[in-house]
Formats: structure tokens, sequence, C-alpha cells
């Protein structure tokens, strides 16, 4: 009997395997919450607290301009895209059919780029003072008066023309999804054209205005090259003020502290404005809205409200920066084909990192067999929401850190001092751009990896392909075309970023971005032209992208 028992084997306790997916996401999400904690914590923990002095002198006019921006840009893109939204969904009249796709194209022109082809247009010796002093015999600055540029209400301008097509984009959306029949109610109980909007239209679409909205106001706030030219003081300016000229590290984390803070705020007002709206299409098909035609001087008068957005936002600046570019000498400078290479390969690689990421992230939620996954990807879209100037921040001084003690060891080591190997390199720029658009290539391979059917990836796994094998096989030939646009757009914003490029870029490194800010504050905008105009027609590319996928 004891022997019997002896050569009864119990069961060996099963190795609880590391899941790799799981390992993934906790990885992602600590890299992109890694520069939001960090300057919380250098807010927090100040070695010489200057917020005192700040709240008593600078912060009071950071707060004010900010939130005047804020709002003005707010209100502004809310009229101007609801308005011509409205009117291309709803009216035909000369020339929609080209203006409904051209409202978009403001897009491709990086705000920063509208502030130096305006201020050129409109200066001293731009083509329009000139013109006036031409026809009317003036000959100096005396003999008139011509309001000034580089002003506060210039930059609300300028934003507000860079910006309108998110909510133009999101509300022509909105009012494309309504039935036309509400409307057909509408107008037999006598309800006029304003009646329609106001009691019909407008409420329908209220959730999608917000929410784009809410998108321009954290993009006014992340704005830099504007503000920085147009020489307004906003919190974004403030950082680069307090730590690179003052050299102070917690009085520039309590400043992107503030800002985290409004952005939080702004994300909280909008999910609170339609926390209790609800809108539910009919179950029958709906029957699309039928544009109206008009005619006479309503007809172009519509004509001439969508076109004036264009021309401010995409056709002077682009007119201006081609005027400049024609001089085929700033196309031969060297730093311009440094500038390029530069954003060629960053871009391009930060682009291919941030995709992949994506994939990782949404696929490992998917097959991960825990909840904490899937409890943190929403976390990984914070970064998108951070203005550039605070993740450079967050990045630049813990990378740093991490250099030195990393230097340190190599030399205890026996080895030869290595230097800054990451933030001397473009290693920093590439996870703050990783970081920054982690949320685009997410919600792109979301949307991609749940039109696959569970079917074929079921059918896979059951004859004999992993995971891996099966993303590899199944899904990726499938989402190709989406994960393809996704790169494209990623980098588009790369391209475009400059508040995290001018923080986090070694010494001497020029992208286009940093070479277009640095030739305009020269007022050399002729140097500058080239560099902008091939940014502008990166976004472009994008903008025809955006455009077909909304047909």
């Amino acid at each position: 009997m004891p022997d019997q028992i002896s050569q009864i084997s119990l069961p060996r306790p099963k190795r609880r395997r590391i899941d790799p997916w799981s390992v993934g996401a906790l990885v992602i999400a600590a890299m992109v919450m890694m520069p939001i904690l960090a300057v919380v914590w250098f807010a927090l923990t100040p070695t010489e607290n200057i917020w005192p002095h700040l709240i008593s002198t600078t912060l009071p006019r950071y707060l004010s301009n900010t939130f005047v921006l804020m709002l003005s840009v707010g209100m502004i893109t809310a009229v101007v895209g609801t308005g011509t939204a409205w009117l291309v969904v709803m009216y035909r009249f000369p020339g929609r059919a080209v203006l409904q796709w051209a409202l978009l194209m403001p897009l491709a022109v990086p705000a920063y780029v509208g502030a130096y082809a305006l201020v050129d247009f409109l200066e001293y010796a731009g083509p329009v003072q000139t013109g006036l002093r031409d026809a009317f015999g003036w000959t100096s600055p005396r003999d008139y008066w011509f309001p000034a540029i580089r002003t506060r209400e210039a930059a609300i301008v300028v934003l507000s023309a860079a910006l309108y097509p998110y909510v133009y984009l999101l509300a022509r959306a909105a009012f494309r999804e309504q039935s036309g029949a509400a409307f057909e109610v509408a107008r037999a109980l006598g309800a006029g054209a304003w009646g329609r909007f106001l009691r019909v239209g407008l409420p329908l679409a209220r959730p999608a205005i917000a929410a784009a909205v809410a998108i321009v106001m954290m993009e006014t706030v992340n704005d830099y090259g504007t503000v920085d030219y147009f020489a307004v003081q906003t919190l974004t300016t403030g950082i680069f003020s307090v730590w690179l000229q003052a050299g102070n590290l917690g009085g520039a984390a309590q400043l992107a502290s503030t800002m985290l803070a409004v952005i939080v705020i702004l994300v909280l007002a909008e999910k609170l404005s339609r926390r209790k709206i609800r809108f539910f299409g009919s179950a029958r098909g709906a029957r699309p809205v039928a544009p109206e035609p008009l005619a006479g001087w309503q007809a172009w008068t519509a004509t001439a409200l969508c076109l004036f957005p264009v021309l401010m936002g995409f056709v002077l600046p682009l007119s201006v920066i081609t005027s400049h570019a024609l001089n085929a000498d700033m196309w031969l400078a060297p730093g311009l084909r440094r500038a390029v290479l530069h954003t060629v390969t960053v871009g391009g690689i930060a682009a291919v990192l941030t995709v992949v990421g994506g994939v990782f992230m949404v696929y490992g939620v998917r097959m991960s067999r825990h909840r904490l996954p899937a409890l943190l990807m929403p976390v990984t879209a914070i970064g998108y929401a951070a203005p550039g100037a605070v993740l450079g921040l967050g990045i630049l001084v813990p990378l740093a850190a991490f250099d030195n003690r990393l230097a340190d060891g190599i030399v205890a080591a026996g080895f030869s001092d290595p230097g800054l190997i990451f933030t001397g390199s473009a290693a920093a720029l590439v996870l703050a751009y990783v970081v920054r658009f982690f949320a685009i290539a997410q919600g792109a391979a979301d949307a991609a990896l749940g039109r696959v059917s569970p079917s074929l990836p079921m059918a896979a796994r059951s004859l004999g392909r992993t995971a891996g094998g099966t993303l590899r096989a199944v899904h990726l030939p499938l989402v190709r075309a989406s994960l393809g646009s996704a790169l494209l757009l990623v980098f588009v914003d790369i391209v475009k970023e400059l508040p995290a490029t001018l923080l986090l870029r070694p010494f001497n490194y020029e992208t286009l971005a940093t070479r277009v800010h640095a030739k305009a504050v020269l007022e050399n905008l002729s140097e500058a032209a080239p560099a902008a105009l091939m940014i502008t027609l990166v976004g472009l590319a994008a903008v025809i992208l955006l455009a077909r996928a909304n047909r």
C-alpha cells in the first residue's frame, strides 16, 4: 500500500505563462503616461518654487490670453464650420460641388504658415499697403492709418481660418446623416430656413459640433508658432520662456500642469454638454436630405460665404508662400536638404512605430486573457490631447537623466564616455511623436480590425495558427489600406508638429517645421517658403485622402 501511494504522481501546479499582449499593453501605456506623470511630478516637487511669482506677474496674462484665444477661435470656427456645412448639405448653389471639398483644404496649411503669409501680405512693404500708396499717392506711414498686424486679434483670425475645417467636417457628416423627412415636416408646419436650422438641424448636430469645437480649442492651446510670431503670451510661450530663458524646470512644469488642467476641463465640458443628449435614427431606411436649389442673390451669397474661408485659410497662404518659393536659389540651400532628410527619416520611423504600436495594442486587447489591456487602451489616447510643449518637457528631462546614468554606468565599466545617447540624437523626437499621435493610429487600427469577420481568424486558429501568425496571415492583408491611410495621417501631423520638435531636437538639427519657424522669425520668408510649401503639399495629400473617405 505505501508503495502504491508512492507511485501516485501528484498533479504539478501549472506555470503561469507570461502573456506578451498584456505586457506589451503595459509597456505602451507606461510610455504614453510617462511624460504626463513626469510633468506633474516636477510641478509638485520644484527645486525653486516660483509659482507665487508667476501668479503675481505673468500667469494672469498667460491665462487671459489663452482663454481669449480659445473662446474666440472656438466661437468663430463653430459659426463658420457649422454655417458652411449647413449650406453645402441643404442647398444647391454655384460652385457647391467644388466648395464642399475645397472647404477642407485649410487643414493642409499649418496655422504658423498662415501667420507668416498674412503678415507678409499686409505689412508695410506688402502688396496691400504698397498698392494703397501707389493708388492714392501716399508716401509715408504718416499719410494714412493701417491697423496693426501682429496682434492677438490677428492670431485669432489666423487660427480660426486654419482650424474651422474640424468643425465643418463633423458638422457636415452630422447634417448628411439626418433624415430629410424631419425637415419636410418642419417645412409643412411653417418653419422657415432659420427655423429648420435652429429647431431641427442644429440640435441634432450639436454633439458632433461640440466635439469638433473641443478639438479646435485643444489645438489652439497647443499652438506655438502663431502666437509666438504675433507676440501673444500664452501658456505655451510661457513654458518656453520660463524653462529655456529663465532656466526654471519647476516653473515650466507648473505652467505645463496648468495647460493639462485646461485640456482636462475642455474634455470634461464637452462630455458633460452632451451627457443627457441621445438621438436615434429610424429603424427604417431614412430618406437623405434633398438639397434645395437657391437662385439669384441668395445663391451667390451662399457661394461667397463658402468661398471666403477657403480664400483666407488656403488660397492666400498658398499664394504668398508660392510667390516667395519661385526663387530657384532658395531650393538649393544646403539647410533645406538636411531639413527634408531629417523630416522624412524621423517622421517615417515615428509613423511606422506609431502604427505598429497601435496595431499591437488593439490586437493585443482582443487576444489578451486579462482585463488590464482593455482598461489601459483608453489611457494611451491621452497623448493626443496633451500639447506638444507639455510632452516635450515631460520627455526631455527624464530621458536626459536616464542618458546621464547610462553614460556613468558605461564609464564605470571601463569604456569611453558615449555622451547623450537618446537626448543627443533624434530618439527623443521619435518618442515624442509616437506618444503625441498614438491615438490616431490606435483609432484607425481599432476601426480596421473591427471590420474583419470573426470567422476568418477563428478558422486560422483552428488550423494551428498562433495569434501572431493569424495577425500576419489574415488581419494585416485585409486592413492594409486602412493602416496605410493611418500611416499617412500620422506622418503629416509629424511634419507639421512644431512645439515638441523645438524642445526636443538635438543641437543644430532642423526639420521642415523648425526651418520655417527659424527663417520666418528672422523675417526671411523667402528662405522659409520652400519648406513651408513642402509642408503644405504633404498636408494636401492627407486632405485629399480625407475627402475621398468622406464622399
